[in-house]
């Protein structure tokens, strides 16, 4: 069985740094992407930043390009999101997930099948 832990997050003034990492257990091959979105109360999901695992390919929504970063660690599928520079507007839940096989649309959250249970990301101003 698939499964996405995240950790990390917290609570940061602006202009702070934070970091967040979601290990998956129970998924073999490396031909898949995995993501972080995030949901802020009242607003849609939206998909922050993917990276495609065979290739190391990273993808940013534009209104984080610049100051996130999306990492992992293949061997151990871990992937890792360095948040820096934050905004007040940055203030979400955050999750990670994984969907199968490659996709022109990593940030969008049609296709993904894993979730991870969310971790809180906090930014003051």
């Amino acid at each position: 069985q698939v499964q996405l832990v995240e950790s990390g997050g917290g609570s940061v003034q602006a202009g702070g740094s934070l970091s967040l990492a979601c290990e998956v257990s129970g998924y073999t091959g490396r031909d898949f992407f995995m993501g972080w979105f995030r949901q802020a109360p009242g607003k849609k999901r939206e998909g922050v930043a993917a990276v495609y695992i065979l290739r190391s390919t990273p993808y940013y929504a534009p209104s984080v390009e610049g100051r996130f970063t999306i990492s992992q660690d293949s061997a151990k599928l871990i992937m890792y999101l360095q948040m820096n520079s934050l905004k007040p507007e940055d203030t979400s839940m955050y999750y990670c997930a994984a969907r199968r096989g490659f996709t022109i649309f990593p940030l969008q959250e049609k296709g993904y099948e894993y979730w991870g249970q969310g971790t809180q990301v906090t930014v003051s101003s």
